[in-house]
């Protein structure tokens, strides 16, 4: 009778055994965090390339055009005589 000892196994079966791992890590990092890393890197260039004059779409929805920019503040003109502050950030989208 032969019988298998701890030191006949072989030294692949640690990697094998941690390959599903490693593959499904790679395949969320490829599918779920690189894209949403780029879509944050082109919202913080949208925000930062905000000028006076440009016409935007808050992320409550509230249609403007910029006044007035300081520092993380913006003017947006919504309607004749009627001016609201949002912050930088509560800007959803610039419109062509």
């Amino acid at each position: 009778m032969v019988f298998l000892t701890a030191a006949a196994e072989p030294q692949g079966s640690v990697f094998a055994l941690f390959m599903p791992f490693i593959i499904m890590l790679v395949v969320f990092y490829l599918f779920l965090i690189r894209p949403q890393q780029k879509q944050q890197k082109e919202r913080q260039n949208m925000l930062n390339a905000l000028k006076k004059g440009d016409k935007v779409v808050t992320v409550g929805g509230i249609y403007g055009e910029i006044t007035a920019i300081k520092d993380d503040e913006l003017t947006l003109r919504v309607a004749d005589k009627v001016e609201i502050r949002v912050a930088r950030s509560g800007i959803g989208r610039a419109q062509s």
